[in-house]
C-alpha cells in the first residue's frame, strides 16, 4: 500500500457572486473583504508513489464552531502526524485514532477539520485504485443529482430577482431569519415565483417555537411548502420537540445532528421528521452515509446539503448523494453562489449535476490557483 508522504494545508478566501445570509448569518458577498475565518481550507495529500488526493472545507463560524485558523492548526499540528503513518485506504483507522488524539466529547470533534482530510483521503484511495469515490463507498445508485436553488435572507426585491434567476431549479430553499413580516414576504415571493415546486424553509437556529406557530399561520394558504428545517438553536433539542407538536409541518434537523448518535438522540425524543446529510459536519464521507443509514432505521427522511462548497467537496458530495434517495433535491450552492469553482471536470446543466465517473472525485483541481490566492493566516 502507498503511504501518505505528504500533508499540505492552504487558506483561500474564495470569492462570492452574489451576498447570501442565513438566519444565522451573513455568509459572503462580492464586495467584502477578505475574510480569514470563513476561508475555505484546502488540503493536498502526497503518496509515496506520487498520487495526490485533494479534500476541502469552509469554515463558517456563524454556522458551527470551526474557524480557517482552528481548522489549519488541527490539520497541521494533530492529524499530519497520524496521516503520515497511513494510506489513504485507512479511512476508518484515520477517525479512530483522530478521536483518541482530540476528544470528540459530546458530539463530532473538529469536523470540519476531518471531513477535509476524509475526502483527500478517498480522492487518493479512488485514484490508486482507479475508481471512484462512490465506487469505494458501494457504487452509485443514481448517475445525476437534482439541485435545490438556496434563497438567502434579504429584501423582498432581492428575493424576488434571485428566485427568477433560479427557474432552472427543481425546488426552493428560502431562507429566513426570525423576522415574521420579512419572512412571511419571502416565502410568498418565492412561491409565487416556483410555481408550485416545493419550498424548504431553512431558519437557521433564528425562531422560537411559538413564533414558528405564528409564521406557519401566516402561510398556511401555500401548500408547497414542504418542510422547515433547524427553527431552533441547535442544542436545544427538546425545543425540536416542541415544535413538532405545535406545527403542522414536517420539520428537518441539521445544526442539531452533526452525527449518527445525535440523529438516535434525536430520534428517540421524537424531534425530527428529516435530517440534512452534510459530509462537512460529519466529519467526513463514510459518516455521512451512517447518518443516513440511522435516518432509515429510524423512519426519517432524507434531504442533502453542502456549505458553498467550491469544487472538491461538492464533488465529494455528488458521491455520497449518489447513494442516497432524497426526499428533495440536494442543497450544494456553489455553482449559484460563487464566481466560479476551483475544479474542472464538473458537469452541470440546468441546475442538474452528474456523478463523476473519472478515478478518486473525478474533478481536476486548480492547483496553482489555490496556492497564488492563499492567505497568511493569524497563528503564524
Amino acid at each position: 500500500m502507498s503511504r501518505i508522504t505528504q500533508v499540505e494545508v492552504f487558506a483561500v478566501a474564495v470569492p462570492f457572486a452574489r451576498r447570501f445570509v442565513l438566519g444565522s448569518g451573513a455568509v459572503g458577498s462580492p464586495d467584502a473583504a477578505p475574510d480569514q475565518a470563513g476561508a475555505v481550507i484546502f488540503v493536498k495529500l502526497t503518496t509515496e508513489d506520487g498520487v495526490v488526493g485533494w479534500g476541502e472545507q469552509r469554515a463558517l463560524p456563524s454556522w458551527s464552531y470551526e474557524t480557517a485558523e482552528t481548522m489549519a492548526v488541527v490539520i497541521r499540528r494533530h492529524l499530519a502526524p497520524i496521516l503520515l503513518e497511513l494510506t489513504p485506504f485507512d479511512v476508518e483507522l484515520f477517525h479512530q485514532r483522530a478521536a483518541k488524539r482530540l476528544s470528540p466529547a459530546v458530539s463530532n470533534g473538529f469536523p470540519f477539520a476531518r471531513a477535509a482530510v476524509d475526502v483527500a483521503m478517498h480522492d487518493a484511495a479512488g485514484k490508486l485504485a482507479g475508481v471512484p469515490v462512490h465506487a469505494l463507498l458501494g457504487g452509485k445508485i443514481h448517475d445525476e443529482i437534482q439541485l435545490c436553488s438556496a434563497i438567502g435572507v434579504g429584501d423582498q426585491e432581492t428575493v424576488r430577482e434571485h428566485a427568477l434567476q433560479s427557474s432552472d431549479y427543481a425546488a426552493y430553499k428560502v431562507k429566513i431569519g426570525g423576522d415574521l413580516d420579512a419572512d412571511t414576504a419571502a416565502i410568498e415571493t418565492v412561491a409565487e415565483v416556483a410555481d408550485g415546486k416545493p419550498l424548504w424553509l431553512d431558519a437557521n437556529q433564528s425562531y422560537r417555537p411559538s413564533a414558528l406557530k405564528q409564521l406557519q399561520d401566516r402561510i398556511k394558504h401555500i401548500r408547497t411548502v414542504h418542510c422547515v428545517e433547524q427553527p431552533v438553536p441547535s442544542t436545544d433539542t427538546l425545543a425540536m420537540q416542541r415544535v413538532r407538536e405545535l406545527i403542522d409541518l414536517p420539520v428537518a434537523i441539521d445544526e442539531g445532528s452533526f452525527s449518527a448518535q445525535d440523529l438516535a438522540r434525536a430520534i428517540r425524543l421524537n424531534a425530527a421528521d428529516l435530517v440534512v446529510v452534510k459530509v462537512c459536519k460529519s466529519g467526513g464521507l463514510r459518516n455521512a452515509l451512517k447518518t443516513a443509514q440511522t435516518a432509515l432505521a429510524g423512519g426519517v427522511e432524507l434531504l442533502a446539503s453542502g456549505l458553498t462548497d467550491c469544487g472538491v467537496a461538492f464533488a465529494a458530495a455528488l458521491h455520497v448523494f449518489s447513494q442516497l434517495e432524497l426526499a428533495l433535491p440536494a442543497e450544494l450552492n456553489g455553482p449559484e453562489l460563487l464566481t466560479d469553482l476551483y475544479v474542472d471536470g464538473l458537469s452541470i446543466t440546468k441546475a442538474v449535476a452528474t456523478v463523476p465517473t473519472a478515478p478518486g472525485l473525478g474533478v481536476e483541481v486548480d492547483e496553482e490557483r489555490i496556492r497564488a490566492e492563499s492567505i497568511d493566516l493569524l497563528y503564524r
